[in-house]
């Protein structure tokens, strides 16, 4: 409607402009009754907003006003429960002031009572003592001696009878002591290999790569032997190819190498190009990838065995153990299984079975190190441990498995134990035919080298000595020395796995022949 009348208004401007006085007049009174309008408009939309907040207002007090209340319900509440519990404090108080000032009483009658007593009692020693002056001047008078000289006798005779029963109660103690520590040692050794299942499979590092034609020798030669020169320079390992039909023979004594020549080997002959350039991209990629497969697998041995914080040059180290044997028997299995041996001891003895397992998993780390030192690799294990941030008595474990150094903890023989156990499984090591025999005759002819010795038998596979000896020339003590002097020699000059056992026999036979 406001904008019909405003369109109105326009039109009268436009066609009325000569008459713009009396139109100026009737705007103007419409603009006032609009104006008008609008304000009554605005005014009254004011009084029901001011309304509406007042009401609002009025509730959010009231509201405000009962939360208030109500809080002030709540600490009248709490006071008067407070109030309550001082007064009951107050009432315990005074009962147990009440009970205290009646137990002074009693304690003032008993000190009167003990008072009393003890002025007996002084008396009493008074006279005791009078009459223990008179026996001992009468003793004297009797037995000729003061009371010094015969509490010195009787002191040097009980001496004598204790030191006699104590020497004899120590003796039977160590006997009993000794019989049940064999006892028990035999039972915790015995239940811990049952416990332990170890594969005796033999896992070695592959030193013969074999070629399906000797075709392909040539190819691997090379043009001058260009392709052997640079794979051996690459590697560092020497490649040696004869006359053996189907195989070639790679010689390193890093078995490491001899791995990476061997896969390398084998991806160059399934690719077929064979150059030098192919040869020192593959051997690249292969000490790559064999470097990755090697930390894998000392992460996996981990996890496996539950060891975890091990520095990762330790993890490292782990891993090359896989390619790494001792007399035929792989080393990283036989860490394995010495730290689950170690563990489970550990455990019998009531010592820490998570630190034993580490000890027996790293007590060998000494045997793969990227460099060829001249220390023993216990030493140098345990300084490679030591490094890498080790506890002591894991180093030292580490370091005693082979007595290079003095044991100073418990878990350092546990250690030993285990890995003696796990060299000595029938099965897991093997040696050549001929270095077994000649270990054997080592052992009887060293036996055999000392005067007095009629025989030496090596039995168990070169784990027992055992030697004969003549009663005439050998005494007990003589054979008990002959015994250490032996197993001196064999630690000092004889290489073996395990432990040899020295036994020294002399007995004396008396024949007579009745006719």
């Amino acid at each position: 409607m406001d904008m019909d009348i405003l369109s109105l208004i326009i039109g009268l401007l436009a066609g009325l402009v000569a008459g713009g006085a009396v139109v100026a007049v009737f705007l103007n009174g419409l603009l006032r009754k609009r104006r008008d309008a609008l304000l009554r408009e605005a005014e009254a939309e004011g009084e029901a907003i001011k309304k509406e907040k007042l009401v609002q207002a009025k509730e959010k007090f009231l509201q405000l006003k009962e939360e208030h209340e109500r809080e002030l319900r709540e600490r009248d509440k709490k006071a008067q429960q407070g109030q309550e519990r001082i007064k009951q404090r107050e009432q315990q108080l005074s009962r147990q002031q009440q009970d205290l000032s009646h137990k002074e009483k009693q304690l003032d009658q008993l000190k009167q009572e003990l008072s009393q007593k003890m002025d007996g009692l002084t008396r009493r020693k008074e006279e005791v003592d009078k009459m223990h002056q008179k026996q001992v001047t009468l003793l004297e008078k009797v037995a000729s001696m003061n009371a010094e000289e015969a509490r010195n006798q009787l002191m040097d005779s009980l001496k004598d009878e204790a030191r006699t029963a104590a020497m004899a109660h120590i003796k039977e103690v160590q006997e009993e002591a000794r019989i049940n520590a064999n006892k028990d040692a035999k039972r915790i050794v015995i239940q811990t290999i049952q416990r332990v299942a170890t594969e005796h499979a033999i896992e070695n590092s592959v030193s013969v790569f074999n070629i399906e034609n000797d075709d392909v020798k040539g190819r691997i030669i090379g043009r001058e032997g260009r392709n052997i020169r640079t794979l051996e320079e690459a590697t560092g390992v020497e490649v040696i190819v004869d006359d053996t039909p189907g195989a070639i023979i790679l010689s390193c004594f890093d078995p490491v190498r001899r791995e990476t020549a061997r896969l390398a080997l084998h991806q160059l002959v399934k690719d077929g190009r064979i150059h030098p350039a192919r040869i020192e991209e593959i051997v690249a990629k292969t000490k790559k990838h064999l470097e990755e497969e090697i930390i894998e697998t000392g992460k996996r041995t981990c996890i496996d065995l539950g060891i975890h914080g091990l520095h990762n040059e330790l993890i490292r180290m782990v891993g090359r153990m896989r390619f790494r044997s001792s007399y035929g028997q792989n080393l990283l299995q036989h860490s394995r299984e010495v730290a689950n041996l170690s563990a489970i001891m550990a455990a019998e003895l009531g010592l820490n079975p998570k630190t034993a397992k580490r000890a027996g998993l790293l007590h060998d780390i000494g045997k793969v190190p990227d460099e060829e030192p001249e220390l023993p690799h216990a030493l140098l294990g345990m300084k490679l441990a030591e490094k890498y941030g080790e506890k002591p008595d894991v180093c030292n474990a580490i370091g005693a498995h082979h007595d290079e150094i003095e044991m100073t903890t418990l878990l350092s023989p546990i250690v030993q134990a285990c890995d003696a156990i796990s060299g000595a499984r029938p099965g897991a090591r093997r040696e050549a035919v001929e270095a077994y025999i000649q270990r054997l005759k080592d052992l009887e002819s060293l036996a055999m080298s000392y005067q007095g010795v009629t025989k030496a038998f090596a039995i168990q596979a070169g784990r027992e000595l055992r030697v004969m000896v003549e009663s005439e020339r050998i005494t007990d003590a003589q054979s008990d020395e002959l015994s250490l002097l032996i197993a001196e020699r064999i630690q000092n000059e004889l290489t073996y796995p395990g432990q040899v056992k020295i036994t020294v026999i002399r007995e004396k036979r008396s024949v007579a022949v009745a006719k």
